[in-house]
């Protein structure tokens, strides 16, 4: 019996996008941005200059209140939202920066092969061109269960167009489109935005802390 080379392509494509970049910001589910964390945690650790809160943009053109940290260095700038927006305590999701690497090695200008990769097994993500899309999140696969108890989203952006008269309702609007659809390559669909979030540990259903942050 001959064995398929693809599983063992696919672990070594994985293996590789794991060894960090260099400079790059190693964002954990733990400590600072763990769950119980806070805005006098987060300006503890990065300096109060680096910590500024106030309203952030966020899905359907509503605003939502955000800590930001390195707000004026758009290479390690980030978000962090909370469940206690008074006390502002409880972490609700982080965003990972432009130079941020996340729990299971996801990182901004990743194709959707090279994050089926780090998952280990196929995704889905919805079509593009509306207010989610490209959004994409993980019941599935090593990122599915990430360590600190945080559930990744991301969301994919086209970065080239399909050739015109091409038949693109495979990737358009409110669907659901397997990773392993071929049109993704052709729009050479990358990483542009990825956030980890926590269950709401007031509420009995634990609600993530996804709906709050949006798709950006």
């Amino acid at each position: 019996m001959t064995l398929s080379p693809i599983l063992p392509l696919s672990c070594a494509l994985a293996a590789a996008l794991l060894a960090l970049p260099a400079g790059a910001q190693e964002m954990a589910c733990s400590g600072v941005l763990g769950p119980d964390s806070s805005e006098a945690r987060l300006i503890e650790t990065y300096g109060a200059e680096n910590v500024v809160t106030g309203d952030v943009p966020g899905a359907e053109g509503e605003t939502v209140l955000a800590t930001t940290v390195y707000p004026n260095d758009p290479t390690r700038s980030f978000q962090v939202g909370w469940w206690d927006e008074n006390k502002r305590e409880q972490v609700a999701y982080f965003t990972v920066p432009a130079n941020g690497v996340s729990p299971g090695g996801v990182r901004q200008g990743q194709t959707v092969a090279e994050v089926e990769a780090l998952n280990g097994q196929p995704f889905t993500l919805l079509g593009f061109y509306w207010d989610y899309g490209g959004a994409a999140s993980f019941q599935d696969g090593r990122l599915a269960d990430l360590p600190g108890g945080c559930q990744l989203s991301l969301a994919f952006e086209p970065r080239a167009e399909l050739p015109a008269g091409t038949d693109d309702s495979a990737v358009v609007g409110d669907i659901e489109v397997p990773s392993s659809e071929p049109l993704l390559v052709k729009l050479d669909a990358r990483v542009q935005s990825l956030f980890l979030s926590y269950p709401d540990a007031s509420t009995e259903d634990g609600d993530g802390g996804a709906e709050a942050a949006g798709a950006e």
